[in-house]
């Protein structure tokens, strides 16, 4: 058992490797043969193997005769798998990625505050309004400010009850990690945001699904202003 947990180990090791050289750009459009890989991350072909099997599960391999393992596009990888969202996220956000997860936050996060609204209980809401309340006293750039809006947004996708939605969550972490680092260093932006996050939760507490669904999409609306403007700039 205990040398069956160190090959796993050891293979979430290697594909955390391997993905960090792939959306640093280190390998290019083909993988190096396995054997090579092998001696790079000195473990034996059996593990490289597994870790690889991993990736090419997730769509972000593709085998080929006479090429070998091609690296795919981005857009093509398996973002419901929550690894596949977080390493996604660690490339270098450019702008039609951007656009993209934009568009996503507009498909959820609206209709998921009005079904915060309407169909959260007495609890989900007392623990969205704490999630606020920690939220708003942690600045930009401080410690613990990208869990706090994390644990937010979360907690607001939880109590819509949806359990697709809820598979969602990961999306929209990463989305807020994406975009945070763009919005707020902005001047003025954080006290925008801060206040379009308290009418959302606002509006849950009231029970107003229209106006939380209103003061949601408000939100992202500012945040895709912001990040235009920067890219436009």
């Amino acid at each position: 058992m205990e040398h069956g947990n160190k090959d796993r180990s050891l293979v979430s090791k290697v594909m955390d490797g391997l993905v960090t050289g792939i959306v640093e750009e280190k390998y290019g459009a083909v993988l190096p043969p396995q054997d090579v890989l092998s001696k790079e991350f000195d473990v034996s072909r059996t593990v490289m193997r597994e870790a690889l099997s991993m990736l090419l599960a997730r769509d972000m391999l593709d085998v080929r005769p006479k090429i070998g393992t091609r690296i795919r596009p981005m857009r093509d990888w398996r973002m419901i798998d929550e690894d596949v969202v977080s390493w996604r996220f660690r490339a270098k956000p450019d702008p039609m990625f951007l656009r993209d997860v934009i568009e996503f936050r507009i498909l959820i996060e609206p209709r998921a505050c009005a079904q915060a609204a309407a169909r959260g209980s007495a609890a989900d809401i007392a623990g969205i309004r704490d999630a606020y309340d920690a939220f708003r006293t942690i600045r930009p750039g401080e410690a613990g400010y990208q869990a706090a809006d994390e644990l937010l947004h979360t907690r607001i996708v939880v109590a819509s009850g949806n359990q697709f939605f809820q598979q969602m969550a990961a999306i929209i972490r990463g989305a807020l990690a994406a975009a945070n680092p763009i919005v707020t260093a902005k001047p003025g932006a954080w006290e925008t945001v801060v206040a379009n996050h308290g009418r959302v939760v606002a509006a849950i507490e009231r029970r107003d699904a229209k106006e939380a669904e209103a003061a949601s999409l408000a939100l992202i609306d500012f945040t895709a202003e912001e990040i235009g403007s920067t890219f436009s700039a």
